[in-house]
């Protein structure tokens, strides 16, 4: 049983309203390289945290939802696409977590999911063909993607699981 299972629906709801706070902060300071062709949005690097903490999901794609409301300039369109990116890549990365796959695979979802995901429409609204777009989003996410996996693998060096030894936490840590 893991600390998680033992939060409250309270505890819960706000952590991830403090997530969703993170996530609209990060993207307002680096707004200036997160929107357009070329995108390295870091805010994105929280989806890694529906890893370790899977009730995040929702929460991350209204957090994307309110960011493209708030920073972005492709209206409705944006906001609903930047929130189903956001469901479909902290979904997948859930899946992973539960196939009991390696956690550098939280890196594929983030740069795959927004990259080939947001150029559909984003293609469109820049009048960049598809593969160019697709190519230039998913380069951007790849730091992101570095960033999400570091802190996936910082945060289980404290968030061990109820019960859990040191030792066995170390050893967990070092695969």
């Amino acid at each position: 049983m893991e600390n998680i299972e033992k939060m409250s629906r309270v505890q819960k709801l706000t952590f991830s309203a403090m997530v969703m706070a993170l996530y609209i902060v990060i993207l307002y300071f680096t707004q200036s390289f997160s929107f357009g062709a070329y995108q390295i949005r870091i805010a994105t690097s929280l989806y890694a945290l529906s890893y370790l903490f899977p009730f995040l999901v929702l929460p991350l794609g209204l957090a994307n939802f309110i960011s493209n409301m708030l920073f972005g300039g492709f209206g409705i369109v944006d906001m609903l696409g930047g929130c189903i990116v956001g469901i479909v890549a902290a979904s997948c990365i859930v899946l992973i977590r539960r196939r009991k796959w390696n956690r550098i695979f939280i890196a594929v979802p983030i740069v795959l999911v927004p990259g080939l995901g947001v150029a559909t429409y984003l293609s469109y609204f820049l009048a960049i063909p598809y593969p160019l777009m697709a190519m230039n989003l998913c380069i951007g996410q790849i730091v992101p993607a570095i960033v999400g996996v570091a802190l996936v693998k910082a945060l289980e060096r404290v968030w061990r699981p109820a019960g859990s030894s040191r030792a066995a936490d170390r050893r967990r840590a070092d695969s």
